[in-house]
């Protein structure tokens, strides 16, 4: 019963990201790509002030699937290097702390473009 809790949990913190994002859509003239890198932004701000590991705790996938928990990674990655690494963590903690997500997205980015043939877009 405990993991259909969790679930539960994680699929309600996770879809309410989404209908954020989709009101913003719907209801701005904001671009998706500009909401996505308001996401990345906002969970950065939100991971430095504290306030995200709380709700990673509660969720689980649901805070850190959606790009708000690419953005506390990088916070939490800089947090532990500068104390670690003193000011030279400010520049590496956030690279060090994404760096298998990113090499996994490089990775199957390559896997998918060896795969299948890239078409121009038909423009109308």
């Amino acid at each position: 019963m405990e993991i259909f809790l969790n679930l539960i949990k994680a699929f309600a913190v996770g879809g309410l990201f989404c209908v954020i994002a989709q009101i913003f859509i719907d209801k701005t003239k904001l671009t998706p790509a500009r909401i996505l890198v308001g996401y990345v932004v906002a969970g950065v701000i939100i991971g430095g002030l504290g306030l995200y590991k709380p709700l990673v705790d509660f969720a689980g996938g649901g805070a850190t699937v959606p790009l708000s928990g690419f953005g506390f990674l990088i916070s939490d990655g800089v947090r532990k290097a500068v104390d670690n690494d003193g000011f030279v963590g400010i520049l590496t903690g956030g690279l060090s702390s994404t760096a298998g997500g990113i090499t996994a997205a490089m990775f199957f980015g390559l896997v998918a473009a060896l795969i299948f043939k890239s078409k121009p877009k038909n423009k109308q």
